[in-house]
Protein backbone atom coordinates (compact mmCIF):
# COMPACT_ATOMS: atom_id res chain seq x y z
CA UNK A 1 0.00 0.00 0.00
CA UNK A 2 0.83 3.32 -0.72
CA UNK A 3 1.29 5.98 1.33
CA UNK A 4 -1.65 7.80 -0.87
CA UNK A 5 -3.57 4.91 0.04
CA UNK A 6 -3.03 5.33 3.78
CA UNK A 7 -3.58 9.25 3.45
CA UNK A 8 -7.23 9.00 1.63
CA UNK A 9 -8.09 5.82 4.31
CA UNK A 10 -7.58 8.41 7.06
CA UNK A 11 -9.37 11.09 5.73
CA UNK A 12 -12.11 9.28 4.78
CA UNK A 13 -12.33 7.83 8.04
CA UNK A 14 -11.95 11.32 9.63
CA UNK A 15 -14.77 12.48 7.45
CA UNK A 16 -16.72 10.01 8.65
CA UNK A 17 -16.48 10.75 12.21
CA UNK A 18 -16.47 14.61 12.03
CA UNK A 19 -20.41 13.79 10.23
CA UNK A 20 -21.47 11.20 12.78
CA UNK A 21 -20.63 13.75 15.31
CA UNK A 22 -22.39 16.52 13.80
CA UNK A 23 -25.37 14.37 13.36
CA UNK A 24 -25.52 13.40 17.01
CA UNK A 25 -25.11 17.26 18.26
CA UNK A 26 -28.06 18.15 16.09
CA UNK A 27 -30.46 16.78 18.20
CA UNK A 28 -29.29 18.03 21.40
CA UNK A 29 -31.18 21.08 22.46
CA UNK A 30 -29.90 24.61 22.99
CA UNK A 31 -28.59 25.72 25.97
CA UNK A 32 -30.78 27.62 27.98
CA UNK A 33 -30.18 31.16 28.01
CA UNK A 34 -29.76 33.17 31.81
CA UNK A 35 -32.76 35.35 31.65
CA UNK A 36 -32.62 36.62 35.16
CA UNK A 37 -29.96 38.84 34.33
CA UNK A 38 -31.20 39.95 30.86
CA UNK A 39 -32.69 43.14 30.07
CA UNK A 40 -35.41 44.43 27.31
CA UNK A 41 -33.73 48.22 28.04
CA UNK A 42 -31.44 50.18 29.29
CA UNK A 43 -31.61 53.94 29.92
CA UNK A 44 -28.75 56.08 31.18
CA UNK A 45 -28.78 59.70 32.72
CA UNK A 46 -32.71 60.20 32.30
CA UNK A 47 -35.20 61.66 34.04
CA UNK A 48 -38.71 59.95 33.78
CA UNK A 49 -42.34 60.99 34.89
CA UNK A 50 -44.91 58.58 36.53
CA UNK A 51 -48.63 59.85 35.81
CA UNK A 52 -51.30 57.76 38.09
CA UNK A 53 -54.65 56.95 36.66
CA UNK A 54 -55.95 60.25 37.05
CA UNK A 55 -53.91 61.70 34.20
CA UNK A 56 -51.83 63.39 36.94
CA UNK A 57 -47.76 63.38 37.93
CA UNK A 58 -47.60 60.62 40.81
CA UNK A 59 -43.45 60.65 40.88
CA UNK A 60 -40.47 61.73 38.69
CA UNK A 61 -37.51 59.81 38.73
CA UNK A 62 -34.04 60.66 37.70
CA UNK A 63 -30.74 58.03 37.69
CA UNK A 64 -27.97 57.54 35.94
CA UNK A 65 -28.81 53.89 34.74
CA UNK A 66 -32.61 51.62 34.53
CA UNK A 67 -33.11 47.84 33.74
CA UNK A 68 -36.21 46.86 32.53
CA UNK A 69 -36.10 43.35 33.13
CA UNK A 70 -38.04 40.53 30.58
CA UNK A 71 -40.76 40.72 33.24
CA UNK A 72 -41.33 44.69 33.12
CA UNK A 73 -40.02 45.60 36.54
CA UNK A 74 -37.00 47.75 36.74
CA UNK A 75 -34.13 48.30 38.48
CA UNK A 76 -32.92 51.76 39.35
CA UNK A 77 -28.87 52.88 40.18
CA UNK A 78 -28.75 55.40 42.39
CA UNK A 79 -32.28 56.81 41.99
CA UNK A 80 -33.63 60.53 43.25
CA UNK A 81 -37.74 59.95 43.14
CA UNK A 82 -39.72 63.35 43.38
CA UNK A 83 -42.80 62.55 45.19
CA UNK A 84 -45.51 65.84 44.89
CA UNK A 85 -46.49 67.86 47.70
CA UNK A 86 -47.53 71.13 48.64
CA UNK A 87 -45.53 73.36 48.83
CA UNK A 88 -43.18 71.41 47.03
CA UNK A 89 -41.86 67.74 46.24
CA UNK A 90 -40.13 65.33 48.60
CA UNK A 91 -36.95 64.14 47.82
CA UNK A 92 -36.49 60.19 48.05
CA UNK A 93 -33.17 58.88 47.42
CA UNK A 94 -31.37 55.42 47.92
CA UNK A 95 -28.32 53.90 46.13
CA UNK A 96 -30.88 51.03 45.02
CA UNK A 97 -33.85 51.04 43.44
CA UNK A 98 -36.31 49.31 41.92
CA UNK A 99 -39.94 49.80 40.36
CA UNK A 100 -42.55 47.70 39.82
CA UNK A 101 -44.35 46.53 36.50
CA UNK A 102 -47.21 48.46 37.22
CA UNK A 103 -45.48 51.70 38.74
CA UNK A 104 -47.71 50.88 42.25
CA UNK A 105 -44.46 50.19 43.92
CA UNK A 106 -41.09 51.39 44.34
CA UNK A 107 -38.28 49.82 46.54
CA UNK A 108 -35.45 51.92 47.59
CA UNK A 109 -32.52 50.27 49.33
CA UNK A 110 -29.16 51.24 50.85
CA UNK A 111 -28.78 54.95 52.12
CA UNK A 112 -32.64 55.63 51.91
CA UNK A 113 -33.01 59.44 52.55
CA UNK A 114 -36.16 61.46 52.50
CA UNK A 115 -35.80 65.21 52.61
CA UNK A 116 -39.27 67.52 52.88
CA UNK A 117 -38.92 70.61 50.53
CA UNK A 118 -37.30 73.23 52.40
CA UNK A 119 -39.67 75.85 51.99
CA UNK A 120 -42.05 73.60 53.54
CA UNK A 121 -43.92 74.95 56.79
CA UNK A 122 -42.62 72.15 58.64
CA UNK A 123 -39.44 70.70 56.91
CA UNK A 124 -38.16 67.34 57.93
CA UNK A 125 -36.14 64.53 56.80
CA UNK A 126 -35.48 60.74 57.57
CA UNK A 127 -32.99 57.98 57.37
CA UNK A 128 -33.04 54.07 57.38
CA UNK A 129 -31.93 51.19 54.86
CA UNK A 130 -34.89 50.01 53.28
CA UNK A 131 -37.98 51.58 52.24
CA UNK A 132 -41.20 51.00 49.88
CA UNK A 133 -43.12 53.97 48.42
CA UNK A 134 -46.61 53.63 47.09
CA UNK A 135 -47.10 56.71 44.93
CA UNK A 136 -51.12 56.28 44.34
CA UNK A 137 -51.00 56.53 48.28
CA UNK A 138 -48.48 59.37 49.16
CA UNK A 139 -47.08 56.11 51.55
CA UNK A 140 -43.93 55.47 52.55
CA UNK A 141 -43.52 52.73 54.56
CA UNK A 142 -40.68 50.39 56.43
CA UNK A 143 -39.98 47.85 58.84
CA UNK A 144 -36.47 49.19 59.99
CA UNK A 145 -34.63 51.81 61.74
CA UNK A 146 -35.66 54.93 61.45
CA UNK A 147 -34.14 58.60 62.63
CA UNK A 148 -36.91 60.94 61.73
CA UNK A 149 -35.31 64.63 62.03
CA UNK A 150 -37.66 68.02 61.87
CA UNK A 151 -36.72 71.33 63.94
CA UNK A 152 -36.04 70.98 67.48
CA UNK A 153 -37.12 67.04 67.30
CA UNK A 154 -35.45 64.18 66.58
CA UNK A 155 -37.08 60.58 66.82
CA UNK A 156 -35.71 56.91 66.45
CA UNK A 157 -37.81 54.06 66.04
CA UNK A 158 -38.53 50.85 64.61
CA UNK A 159 -40.90 50.77 61.37
CA UNK A 160 -42.49 54.04 59.98
CA UNK A 161 -45.96 54.79 58.24
CA UNK A 162 -45.57 58.32 56.22
CA UNK A 163 -48.15 60.22 54.38
CA UNK A 164 -45.98 62.29 51.90
CA UNK A 165 -48.60 64.67 51.29
CA UNK A 166 -50.32 65.37 55.09
CA UNK A 167 -46.85 65.42 56.13
CA UNK A 168 -47.78 62.72 58.70
CA UNK A 169 -46.03 60.31 60.38
CA UNK A 170 -46.14 57.30 62.62
CA UNK A 171 -43.05 55.50 63.82
CA UNK A 172 -44.65 51.59 64.80
CA UNK A 173 -41.96 50.37 67.59
CA UNK A 174 -38.89 51.43 69.77
CA UNK A 175 -39.83 55.03 69.72
CA UNK A 176 -37.13 57.62 71.23
CA UNK A 177 -37.91 61.50 71.26
CA UNK A 178 -35.19 64.00 72.02
CA UNK A 179 -36.09 67.72 71.72
CA UNK A 180 -33.51 70.20 70.78
CA UNK A 181 -34.74 73.54 71.56
CA UNK A 182 -33.65 76.31 69.07
CA UNK A 183 -31.28 78.50 70.59
CA UNK A 184 -32.18 82.18 72.01
CA UNK A 185 -31.18 85.50 69.75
Amino acid sequence: MSWRTLLGIALLVAAVATGWSAWKMRSQDAPASASGDRSDYVLRDFELVVLGKDGVESVRVQSPELRRREDESMDVEQPVFLAPAEPGPWRLTSDRGWISADGELLRLDGNVAGDADPASPTPGTFRTDSLEFLPSQDLARTDREVRLTRPGLVQTGTGMEANLKTRQYRLLSQVRTRYEPSARP
